[in-house]
């Protein structure tokens, strides 16, 4: 492709980016960072049966960060994995920046028309903020 040295993936859950990235990485031989980032907590939450809220969250994002591992080694790729808490679009960004990549590869995400609508964009923020190219990976 371009000579890419390092990637970053984001993941939101897509095994597709993550595959595709994966892929990119062996025929381009670069390195490889996957970041998953989850929402700042942004107070208390008082949910039945849950003690405490960022072992729940982190717990989930935790499992998702060995099963990213996981793919990785059956793909015999070596991969640096970060797990960061913030505004998603603005980690990304800042991941990127921090690990000095060349392309960021991120899934499109699959929403309803309803989350579409209301949600944050963070596919368009990331591609507004980032120093390099930003390669989206439909779902």
């Amino acid at each position: 492709m371009k000579g890419y040295r390092k990637i970053l993936i984001a993941t939101n859950g897509s095994k597709e980016a993550l595959t595709q990235g994966l892929k990119l990485a062996q025929d381009e031989k670069c390195w490889v960072t996957v970041v998953k980032v989850i929402p700042e907590n942004g107070g208390d939450l008082d949910l039945t049966g849950i003690r405490n809220i960022d072992d729940a969250i982190n717990g989930g994002a935790q499992r998702e960060i060995s099963a990213i591992k996981e793919i990785a080694q059956k793909e015999k790729m070596l991969i640096k994995t970060r797990l960061e808490e913030g505004k998603v679009s603005e980690k990304i960004v800042e991941v990127a920046e921090d690990e000095d990549c060349d392309l960021i590869v991120m899934g499109s995400g699959r929403k309803s028309w309803f989350s579409r609508i209301f949600s944050e964009k963070i596919v368009e923020k990331v591609i507004e903020m980032a120093h390099c190219p930003v390669l989206v990976v439909g779902a």
